[in-house]
């Protein structure tokens, strides 16, 4: 069992640091908010630490789970981060979503204070938190990934080394233009059924045993059809994900034509008022 930190305690922080809890790790847990690192300690046991520093002094493992690049930047190298309370030989582990500039950038930082770094974005949103059946992928050190990921898997179903440090990141952009171009056909192929007058539950169910079917139609076909939304990868996270992927895309010359396009798509949503609904919302656009 080791000693670990959990910085952040969102929707998907607060599961996964209860599942390292629940498998008797020790862990000392920060959030920005007092009150829900009080609620997290209520439920789970260990304690909670007032600063991202105090949280990690002591710890082998740190990990992160924040919203973007700057609230990394702000738990990490900002004041009272985690940075200055690394132990010589710790490993920090970040689960944010963020870009691979910003994830080199904090490397390096780390490695300059004698820690390590691995950047593990992580795939399955909160009810893979909560199941304990995240996919994570993890770029760095071999060594460092090596002693991190049997902790790792008391959250995750699949844990895979993709390259040195930023390579997480990569293959999460590479996620992520997937299920932004997925969900796009599947709105527009259940809004066409719609408008032929078919059955869509029906073309769900005969459709998905064949070549179209996926995790998406799987799991969002039938509450897209019932026009819910109110769950799920939020449309604003997702405009945050992409945008890291089109300016990644921008320096090393990929073309995404689409998922450009589909950002924008993204964009009529929120200004429909669904920043926070699920990113299968994406087949409003064409009621």
């Amino acid at each position: 069992m080791a000693r670990v930190a959990f910085i952040g305690l969102g929707v998907m922080g607060f599961p996964m640091a209860g599942h390292l809890a629940a498998k008797g790790h020790e862990v000392t847990v920060y959030n920005r908010t007092p009150a829900r690192a009080a609620t997290w300690v209520g439920r789970h046991g260990g304690r909670s630490a007032p600063t991202p520093a105090e949280a990690a002094s002591g710890a082998e493992i740190v990990f992160a789970c924040v919203g973007n690049d700057d609230d990394l930047r702000s738990v990490t190298v900002g004041e009272g981060g985690a940075f200055s309370g690394l132990a010589r030989g710790a490993v920090f582990v970040d689960h944010t979503t963020a870009s691979a500039k910003v994830t080199r950038e904090l490397a390096a930082t780390a490695e300059a204070v004698g820690a390590a770094f691995v950047d593990a974005p992580v795939s399955g949103g909160q009810a893979g938190a909560e199941n304990g059946a995240l996919t994570v992928m993890c770029g760095g050190d071999e060594a460092a990934y090596a002693r991190v990921v049997p902790v790792v898997l008391a959250y995750a179903r699949a844990c895979r080394r993709m390259g040195g440090v930023g390579a997480g990141q990569l293959t999460k952009m590479v996620n992520q233009i997937c299920i932004a171009g997925v969900l796009q056909g599947l709105s527009e192929g259940l809004a066409f059924a719609r408008r032929a007058g078919l059955d869509g539950e029906a073309v769900l169910d005969v459709i998905s045993k064949g070549a179209a079917g996926s995790w998406q139609m799987d799991n969002r076909g039938k509450t897209m059809l019932a026009d819910r939304f109110d769950f799920g990868f939020a449309v604003d996270w997702m405009r945050k994900d992409l945008g890291i992927c089109l300016d990644e895309a921008n320096a090393n010359g990929a073309s995404l034509p689409a998922t450009a396009l589909i950002d924008q798509f993204y964009k009529d949503v929120q200004a429909m008022s669904g920043g926070r609904w699920d990113t299968s919302s994406l087949i409003r656009r064409l009621a």
